[in-house]
């Protein structure tokens, strides 16, 4: 039997010691969330001792990101997403362009490149999606306006920066005179798509993605959960609540180029539509807190 077990070794060290150091944060009156992160820091490359692979914390991370929005898709209806959208889509558009502007303007104060300042004010616009409602659910804030908006106004800025994730690269190559970045998608790179192309393609997978969530996933996904709750096993209802919500956000990705978190937050929110929304947050609750955990440790 192998004696190498680096997953195993992350994932013990990692809750082990957000365990031990959030007890203890708690116990001197800070957020458990402190003690997370520094548990993240004893198993990282800057201190002595155990360091954790690196490259799993990342995936187990991105695992806990993944439950986690499922978790609040449920919690949030397309009713609400469209509630917010007068004030969530406008305010996260002049939040992005003021701090993007912002750090730019830092970045040639200090010599950057105006590409460098660019990344850097917009690494600035945007919150941290897990963070926030993380700090939200423990002060009981989703279920009001204000947490409404919150989650609508984290989305817009999900979706800017899947924009920004393309074009970056697409005005690298165009800066270096070249055109490799621009063919970092296999679509782009097949039909010889230039940056206006790159950049529609982008807008065009996009909605195809939301439309296939609102048209054809609204329906398919209450079914298959309706249908294995009719079984009676509720081992089974707990690994299609998993298997929908890790191969949602998963596809997203491969496909339409959507980022795990939005993939896996519109999987929930066509789930939170059925009768069987609130067993589906249940079962899935010890996992979505042990893998967001995780991810605080890696962060």
């Amino acid at each position: 039997m192998p004696h190498d077990t680096p997953l195993i070794a992350t994932i013990v060290a990692g809750l082990g010691l957000a365990f031990v150091f959030g007890a203890l944060a708690q116990r001197f009156r800070f957020p458990p969330l402190v003690g997370y992160l520094l548990a993240g820091v004893a198993v990282g490359p800057f201190t002595p001792g155990f360091v954790a692979d690196q490259a799993l914390a990342t995936e187990l991370a991105e695992l806990g990101i993944i439950l986690l929005m499922f978790g609040v898709g449920l919690h949030f209806s397309l009713k609400d997403l469209m509630s917010v959208r007068a004030i969530a889509v406008p305010g996260a558009i002049v939040q992005i362009a003021a701090a993007t502007l912002m750090g730019m303007a830092l970045g040639w104060a200090m010599g950057w490149p105006i590409g460098a300042g660019l990344v850097f004010g917009l690494a600035l616009s945007v919150a941290s999606t897990v963070v926030l409602l993380r700090a939200m659910q423990e002060r009981r804030l989703m279920d009001t306006e204000r947490g409404r908006i919150a989650v609508g106004w984290l989305i817009v800025e999900d979706l800017a920066m899947v924009l920004a994730l393309v074009l970056i690269p697409a005005f690298a190559s165009l800066s270096n005179g070249n055109g490799e970045a621009l063919m970092s998608d296999p679509l782009a790179a097949r039909f010889g798509l230039g940056l206006p192309g790159v950049l529609l393609l982008t807008f065009v997978k996009i909605g195809v993605f939301m439309a296939l969530m609102l048209v054809v996933g609204r329906r398919l996904i209450p079914w298959i959960l309706h249908y294995i709750a009719h079984t009676g096993s509720r081992e089974l209802f707990r690994l299609a609540v998993l298997a929908i919500a890790l191969g949602v956000a998963f596809g997203s990705t491969k496909l339409f180029g959507v980022s795990l978190a939005l993939g896996a937050f519109f999987a929930g929110m066509m789930l939170g539509e059925s009768p069987l929304s609130q067993r589906a947050a249940q079962e899935s609750l010890p996992l979505r807190d042990a893998f967001a955990v995780l991810f605080f440790v890696s962060a």
